[in-house]
């Protein structure tokens, strides 16, 4: 990479990688508004997709969240095999890859069939477009995590890992605003009919977008352009767990409780409050977006914040944040409208301090030769087993009459990651990238 240039933006970031920057996170923006247009729409559409084969309303959704959860079991594949497509080829070309596979899955989404019209065939449907969206995704964020790390300067790294969930929130906004429109103009059955479909056909086309823009990022694996060249071996598909098992067990333990906490606090927390507390369809939408945006504004301050403390602080005030508070706060919900406000908001500031510096904390783990898989797989497995079931799992102790158990069960995840962040993690912000 050059030298850093003496301009600056006003977050410090050199003007020069402003490209950069916006290559991946338009990108990504893109990826993540197609895989989260799911959750904010699964309310509305779960009837249409699967039958009711019992009195009771839950089961439909059930089953949505149960091809949500499908999705994210091809997350690890797609980190595996785009993550060493990436380490082979270069960044540019994997993210060039996930974003036309996303806007496929996007588009198939909003043109299944319904159940009454095609029976079964329709879930089918529905599931094939998550595997494809899921294939995508993991491999997005082995592919978006190694390019925006390796385009900081030095010193910035925290900064630059933060526009990961920058983007991945503009994403969120721009599916749950969506909804939340779609929601407030339409009616129920007209939302229920064909008003969740919109969100998805404007995925695909936004896909075609970000496609364009991502063509004029610049490579940034040395590794993998002396490859091409024939001048350095290619690495082997597992060659990271071969030559780093360590590291790979220490971003599953690392990711064990920031995952089920992002999930829970960015997506399925209101649907949670819509299925515990009878909380309002549309206010849980609404909310939900607000707390979006305040979550997208912590990032790059906790992420520049990161760069002068150290990774560990930051890791550790969030496992903490998250061994204590979710049970007080999830018990706090009421039907009330400021009650799921206050703690969306309480919960995201905790979370910010993990989810700002991930993708640093990832990158710092790992040599250039085998990062993106190395970083890929053992994330993306670790997020299918458990933040790709929160909802399910939320939503079945609901059914099963215990909805009190979900916030215990976020408390477990929490105490296993606190416990790596004080006692094994070691710090890296001021160690060049290896």
């Amino acid at each position: 990479m050059a030298t850093s240039p003496v301009t600056e933006s006003p977050l410090g970031i050199p003007k020069s990688r402003s490209r950069q920057l916006m290559a991946a996170s338009i990108g990504n923006v893109v990826e993540w508004y197609d895989w989260y247009a799911y959750t904010f729409l699964a309310p509305y559409f779960s009837v249409q997709i699967f039958s009711e084969i019992s009195d009771n309303s839950l089961v439909p959704l059930l089953g949505s969240f149960a091809v949500f959860a499908v999705g994210f079991f091809m997350r690890p594949l797609g980190g595996l095999l785009v993550g060493a497509f990436a380490d082979r080829y270069g960044r540019k070309s994997a993210m060039t890859f996930t974003i036309v596979l996303m806007g496929v899955g996007s588009l198939l989404v909003g043109l299944t069939p319904t159940y009454a019209a095609v029976g079964i065939l329709a879930p089918i449907i529905l599931t094939l477009a998550r595997l494809i969206q899921g294939l995508s995704v993991g491999g997005e964020f082995a592919a978006a995590t190694t390019f925006l790390v390796e385009s900081a300067p030095q010193g910035r790294r925290g900064l630059f890992s933060s526009f990961q969930y920058v983007s991945t929130t503009v994403g969120q906004l721009l599916a749950s605003g969506l909804a939340a429109l779609l929601a407030t103009v339409l009616i129920k059955a007209d939302m229920e009919s064909y008003g969740w479909r919109i969100p998805f056909i404007v995925g695909a086309v936004l896909s075609l977008v970000g496609l364009w823009i991502r063509k004029s990022a610049d490579e940034t694996s040395a590794v993998a352009e002396e490859i091409q060249r024939g001048r350095a071996e290619r690495p082997k598909m597992f060659e990271f767990l071969k030559h780093y098992p360590k590291s790979a067990l220490m971003i599953v333990g690392i990711t064990i409780a920031g995952t089920v906490a992002y999930y829970t606090w960015t997506t399925f927390l209101p649907t949670y409050a819509q299925i515990t507390v009878n909380f309002d369809k549309a206010d849980s939408l609404q909310i939900g977006t607000i707390s979006l945006v305040f979550f997208m504004i912590l990032q790059p301050l906790l992420g520049m914040l990161s760069d002068r403390v150290g990774r560990k602080p930051m890791l550790i005030t969030f496992g903490l944040g998250f061994l204590i508070l979710p049970v007080p706060l999830l018990g706090l919900l009421t039907d009330a409208y400021g009650s799921l406000l206050i703690v969306q908001l309480i919960g995201m500031v905790f979370l910010g301090c993990f989810t700002s510096i991930s993708a640093a904390v990832n990158a710092e783990m790992f040599p250039t030769r085998v990062r993106a898989a190395g970083i890929g797989f053992p994330y993306s497995a670790t997020v299918a087993i458990f933040g790709g079931t929160a909802p399910l799992i939320g939503t079945a102790f609901r059914e099963a009459g215990n909805p009190g158990l979900f916030p215990w069960y976020m408390s477990a995840l929490a105490l296993i990651s606190t416990v790596v962040y004080i006692f094994v993690l070691r710090e890296t912000k001021d160690q060049p990238l290896r």
